[in-house]
């Protein structure tokens, strides 16, 4: 079935089923032209709690976003169309791994990334995304009344967290990252920049400190976004660090702008891994239990402070 008719399809059936369809910017566009809301991490989140009254929710992301709308939202369905779409990044930081720096730093709280398992999360005082973590950090470091927090499972994200907080962060892995952002290098922008040496340069937290500092801006891929849309006209070129699923929205909601990738080929495969056909398929099986994310009970219960926490706090 052609794209085009495949989507009316999607749009018509979600009518029909009153089924929302949240899906994250790195998603494939033509996934995002059938959302009903698209963003990042936190907005998602927010949307998840606060503008979702639907019995079932269809979210397109990865793992940890899903289980993020379960747990604060225990009496909705929330469904994933492909159940393999896991964020590698998770799998840095486990839960016994967190109690162990929690032995070996007494006192200090935990941060944790919503880019996490809902089992690390339950281990932790409280959440962040991208573009709140320096809030975050800043906030949770008051209340406890200390110059250091536990922070993981992204190393470069910690790093600018302490770097534009002045807080120290004990990384939760040393080495924790994303291979998307932590591709990129200070060669690679160097490269690019003399290619289009008018246009600003946005990364994401998610890159090592040398490629932030070389940036104009730094920023969560809703930052980014807002970043673009609020830029006088007269600017119209941008190069941007982070995986590809964003330039292509901004491309399309911005067509007299110009992007460019910091470096090729930076593609999440795992949220790639939802298609058109899959989310079809939901909508036509809303009840196959094989698609629907629960997190045990026990865990929920302890993951849910965190997370509201984070919430609260931005």
């Amino acid at each position: 079935m052609p794209i085009k008719q495949l989507q009316e399809e999607i749009i018509k059936l979600k009518q029909e089923q009153d089924v929302v369809i949240l899906a994250h910017y790195y998603q494939p566009i033509e996934i995002q032209e059938i959302a009903d809301f698209i963003g990042g991490s936190l907005k998602l989140s927010r949307t998840a709690k606060e503008n979702v009254n639907t019995e079932y929710i269809i979210f397109a992301g990865v793992d940890f976003m899903a289980e993020t709308a379960s747990i604060i939202n225990p009496e909705k369905h929330v469904l994933i169309p492909n159940y393999e779409a896991c964020c590698p990044m998770a799998a840095f930081l486990t839960p016994e791994m967190v109690k162990e720096f929690k032995k070996e730093h007494p006192g200090l709280p935990v941060v944790v990334y919503v880019n996490s398992t809902a089992a690390v999360k339950a281990e932790s005082d409280i959440c962040c995304t991208s573009a709140n973590a320096v809030k975050i950090v800043k906030n949770i470091s008051q209340e406890f009344n200390v110059e250091a927090v536990l922070f993981g499972p992204d190393a470069n994200l910690a790093d600018y967290a302490e770097q534009i907080s002045n807080i120290k962060t004990i990384k939760m892995p040393d080495k924790g990252h994303c291979y998307v952002h932590s591709q990129i290098t200070a060669d690679d922008i160097k490269t690019v920049k003399e290619k289009y040496s008018k246009a600003e340069l946005l990364v994401h937290p998610e890159c090592i400190r040398d490629v932030r500092e070389l940036a104009d801006y730094v920023g969560s891929t809703t930052h980014m976004y807002n970043y673009v849309k609020e830029r006088s006209p007269e600017i119209n070129e941008f190069i941007i660090g982070t995986e590809v699923g964003l330039l292509e929205r901004m491309a399309q909601d911005f067509p007299k702008k110009n992007f460019y990738l910091a470096k090729d080929k930076l593609i999440c495969y795992q949220m790639k891994k939802h298609n058109l056909e899959l989310i079809e398929y939901l909508l036509k099986n809303l009840d196959d239990k094989a698609f629907e994310v629960k997190v045990p009970p026990e865990i929920a219960k302890r993951a849910i402070n965190p997370i509201e926490k984070m919430l609260d706090f931005s």
